[in-house]
């Protein structure tokens, strides 16, 4: 460990799995002290323990702005200061351009762009004259067709665009704002997420793992599948003092996929 973190707090919301945990559990191992958000009591109270007495669980549901700004103020009662809030916590959408209704945008909206709005919001509020850095989850459904469902690709978009508004306004305040929008990662998403995983045994979850590894590996220039470490590692330098001068940045972390429009995504 060479804690790169030390001495700072962080929060990640969705930490309960795919690329939360492995964030939460990557930065715990560098030294900070981590609030774990998510909506999976259990889930999260497992890892918290496992991380020891620098970690808490927050259960928190970002759709709504009040229990986000509980867990800033639950980050701060526990450990007396905010440095990184990972804004990564999200999920699948629902609607086709044909289909889709005033109830999918709503989740859409309030998932995906109300939880990076309210998040920044609240983090900054409580972030001291040191400053601070945001990362926000955004997605190569940003930035290209054929990735992610319609409404996701728009919410992805609105996240990569926020990032870059927010840098701008935080800046002087010494606060950084960047994105990681990550390619293809097999992570339970693909299958319903955290809340459908957490009903299925090992079995069928470590079954539905390695098919969507081995499909994900052959639509990716690179060929494998992307993890969640791959994201974490990512956010870990956008944390530390080693990206102290990126701001306003969308780092793409996805093997290439990115530039591959030929592939269908699976």
């Amino acid at each position: 460990m060479s804690g790169r973190l030390a001495g700072k707090v962080a929060v990640v919301t969705g930490a309960t799995s795919g690329i939360g945990e492995a964030t939460a559990r990557l930065f715990a191992r560098e030294g900070a002290s981590v609030v774990l958000a998510g909506r999976s009591s259990d889930r999260g109270e497992t890892i918290a323990k496992e991380l020891g007495d620098a970690a808490r669980f927050i259960q928190t549901d970002v759709t709504h702005e009040d229990q986000i700004a509980a867990l800033i103020d639950g980050a701060v009662a526990a450990f007396g200061r905010l440095d990184c809030l990972f804004n990564n916590a999200g999920g699948p959408t629902r609607g086709t351009l044909a289909s889709v209704t005033e109830a999918d945008f709503d989740h859409a909206m309030h998932l995906l762009v109300g939880s990076v709005v309210f998040g920044i919001k609240h983090a900054v509020r409580v972030m001291g004259e040191d400053g601070g850095s945001v990362i926000n989850n955004s997605s190569i459904a940003a930035h290209r067709s054929a990735q992610g469902g319609y409404l996701y690709s728009a919410a992805k978009a609105a996240v990569s665009h926020l990032t870059h508004l927010a840098a701008v306004e935080l800046g002087p305040r010494r606060i950084r704002v960047n994105a990681i929008s990550p390619g293809a990662i097999a992570t339970p998403i693909f299958w319903g997420g955290s809340a459908v995983a957490s009903r299925l045994d090992a079995e069928d979850n470590a079954r539905k793992q390695a098919k969507l590894e081995r499909s994900l590996a052959r639509a990716t220039p690179l060929p494998r599948s992307g993890f969640g470490d791959d994201i974490a590692q990512a956010a870990l330098y956008l944390a530390s003092d080693e990206g102290s001068f990126v701001n306003g940045h969308d780092l793409v972390v996805d093997g290439g996929r990115v530039w591959a429009y030929s592939e269908a995504a699976p």
